[in-house]
């Protein structure tokens, strides 16, 4: 077998590490990805995640969200210097505070949910990790606030840790450290060398095996990015009881038969962030996600006993590198480019304080339109309720065919949580 690809990246990142003028900081996987997919797209865009936010008029003080935003920044070594490449290493250079907050003009007769997908738009390929977006609508009486991250400082985890420190930090309002201490980047390098220790030891001959055996069957589809897309928004009562445990596959189940009402009955490749610290690691603000790779099957769709043991097998071999992963389906004889038909994102909102700025919490809103890394991508809340939102390409599907597929996924994911349900549960 092969070196490790995790193998190969640390023994260049110690090389360019060696002799570096500043301190440089290894990156997981999901982050090497992030960074090597932003130098490679034509317009050299990252990875943002966004959440919005709206407040009525006059609440936000942007000088002060400012300092708040520094100050959140310079305790976390994630959000400080910037994401490079050193001899062609992907690494994070240390440094002060990367973040900033803007107002954001609207254009005449424009709203500030335009203005603010345009600026995320522009955001720059070596700008500021953390950036707080304010854009005011010209006729209401709300502005939104756009919190913006570069994704490979962040994931699911660092977003309750990043709402929780802001409000603290905006009630506060001190000026922000030049730089992290010494104690948060040990804690940060130590997270980050448990992570690949994590990714080099799931590199078995066994975790190729079985994922060829699973996405052997994947072909290339050459999907690429979308600008132009649309959403559709659904909610359904928050599963309870032993039906909670069922949400994740059975959502899995439903993406699945959306990508099926649109693509035809074929092995798709459906993607979806897992994973979190390792055992052990401090709890730091960061990147460690591995994205999984579900091949949607029709034929184990509708079985959901079938489905989850099928799942269940993934969820064994999860801490394996997606690269890896990649590698092991094309020595099975795959074209696979690796690719997503799909993607899939869940998150947990009682996990996520709200941002409560002035003494108002935020009301979260979700903005339409903006651009996806692939034709499809599904993204599920849950919290009171469950809601469920399909983003698509809309050059490439037309709203009718988005709606029907929609409709395929609601109807699969009821019956999944259906018999989840009714599962007897484990004494």
């Amino acid at each position: 077998m092969h070196a490790s690809i995790t193998a190969a990246y640390l023994a260049r990142y110690r090389s360019a590490a060696a002799d570096a003028p500043v301190e440089l900081l290894p990156l997981t996987g999901a982050q090497r990805r992030f960074l090597i997919t932003r130098r490679l797209a034509p317009q050299h865009r990252s990875d943002i995640v966004p959440l919005f936010f709206a407040y009525p008029t006059g609440t936000l003080d942007l000088p002060r969200l400012g300092r708040a935003a520094a100050a959140v920044a310079a305790r976390h070594p994630a959000l400080c210097g910037g994401f490079t490449t050193v001899r062609g290493t992907p690494v994070l250079r240390t440094g002060g505070p990367s973040a900033e907050a803007v107002r954001v003009p609207v254009a005449p007769g424009g709203t500030a949910d335009a203005a603010l997908r345009s600026a995320l738009l522009d955001w720059p390929v070596d700008g500021p990790a953390l950036r707080l977006l304010v854009a005011r609508e010209p006729d209401g009486d709300e502005e939104l606030l756009a919190l913006g991250l570069d994704h490979a400082a962040c994931d699911e985890q660092s977003l309750g840790v990043l709402t929780a420190e802001l409000t603290e930090a905006y009630a506060r309002d001190e000026d922000a450290p030049p730089a992290p201490d010494r104690a948060a980047l040990a804690a940060y390098r130590q997270a980050v060398e448990l992570q690949l220790a994590a990714e080099e030891a799931a590199s078995t001959p066994a975790a190729h095996t079985h994922w060829g055996r699973r996405l052997g069957g994947l072909t290339s589809t050459g999907a690429g990015p979308a600008a132009s897309t649309a959403m559709l928004v659904h909610r359904l009562p928050a599963a309870v009881g032993p039906a909670r445990g069922a949400v994740f596959p059975a959502l899995l189940a439903g993406v699945g038969a959306a990508l099926h009402r649109l693509h035809g009955e074929r092995a798709l490749a459906l993607g979806y962030p897992w994973g979190g610290r390792p055992p052990g690691a401090p709890e730091v603000l960061g990147c460690f996600l591995n994205t999984l790779v579900h091949p949607a099957e029709p034929a184990v769709q509708d079985d959901p006993d079938a489905f989850s043991d099928a799942w269940w097998d993934d969820l064994d071999h999860a801490d394996t590198p997606f690269d890896e992963v990649v590698r092991a389906a094309r020595a099975a004889g795959s074209s696979w480019s690796g690719a997503m038909d799909g993607m899939l994102t869940m998150e947990d909102l009682h996990r996520r304080p709200p941002l409560v700025l002035g003494g108002v919490p935020g009301r979260e809103t979700h903005l339409a339109g903006r651009p996806l890394a692939g034709p499809l991508a599904v993204s599920a809340s849950q919290g009171d309720d469950l809601l469920i939102r399909l983003a698509w390409d809309r050059e490439r599907f037309p709203q009718t065919d988005a709606e029907a597929a929609f409709d395929a996924l609601l109807g699969t994911l009821r019956r999944h949580l259906h018999q989840g349900a009714e599962a007897p549960q484990a004494a």
